[in-house]
């Protein structure tokens, strides 16, 4: 199988984790907000500890190996990274979108429903991470793409079950909260088809790509998942969550290789 592939697919299982998480909806569980921020910090860690493990540290090899300059190295990965987050950046200011707790953000959404706005907003969240999947294959490091996916897959989990519970809570019945937290997971493919397929064609956009992931990863940790956990109360709860997602997405990475 190419390498395309088991990107493409990789990044499909970690999409659907999203969905795996979401299950419990469907029996109607309920999630005390204190544990849905612990959730979401532990999702934080998992991405924060991907950035810099799997695809800044790998970003700087590969340059080096390319162009054999550590300063060169430096400007590249400095360079994708503003470019990441000052990409996802313009997405969240010009596409309409809305969070469940901090409103409408970006432009007029008009007569978009309420609920394709917080598509939207997963969306948002979620292709990049797809993306990072893909371009940790592209350089044809499956041990490097296996260890991103399962961290991204881990942290799809919790996520998707805050979404599906946060649905529940807008009033949407527990199939349909189901099968949309599900479709948020589902874009992590496309993503990866796209990383992958760049990074494929030409060694060059690997330290780019990689880097590039590495910023709107930890654009949407300090804009979106971070300030959110801090805005009922149990920061605590959540820095817990959080550096036990980096400690368990460090260890992976080491142990994987």
């Amino acid at each position: 199988m190419s390498v395309i592939w088991i990107g493409i697919l990789a990044s499909l299982g970690a999409g659907l984790m999203t969905g795996a998480g979401a299950i419990p909806v469907l029996f109607d569980k309920s999630m005390s907000k204190r544990t849905y921020d612990m959730l979401l910090g532990f999702a934080a860690g998992v991405m924060i500890s991907a950035s810099f493990f799997s695809l800044l540290m790998p970003g700087l090899d590969a340059s080096e190996t390319l162009y054999g300059s550590r300063w060169l190295s430096a400007f590249i990965a400095a360079g994708g990274v503003a470019l990441g987050a000052g990409l996802v950046a313009v997405l969240n200011e010009t596409l309409p979108h809305e969070h469940f707790v901090t409103g409408p953000e970006g432009a007029d959404p008009g007569a978009l429903s309420k609920i394709w706005l917080f598509v939207i907003a997963i969306t948002i969240h979620n292709f990049p991470e797809g993306m990072a999947v893909g371009i940790g294959f592209g350089g044809g490091n499956v041990t490097n793409g296996m260890s991103l996916a399962t961290g991204i897959g881990l942290q799809n989990a919790p996520e998707g079950l805050a979404v599906a519970v946060a649905l529940r809570g807008q009033g949407y019945g527990r199939l349909r909260s189901f099968a949309l937290a599900l479709l948020t997971g589902l874009v992590e493919p496309v993503g990866g088809a796209l990383g992958v397929g760049l990074v494929h064609v030409s060694v060059h956009v690997l330290p780019w790509g990689l880097s590039f992931a590495a910023g709107a990863m930890l654009y949407i940790i300090s804009h979106e998942i971070i300030p959110e956990t801090h805005r009922n109360g149990y920061q605590n709860y959540a820095t817990a969550g959080l550096l036990t997602g980096l400690i368990l997405m460090m260890v992976l990475d080491v142990a994987l290789g």
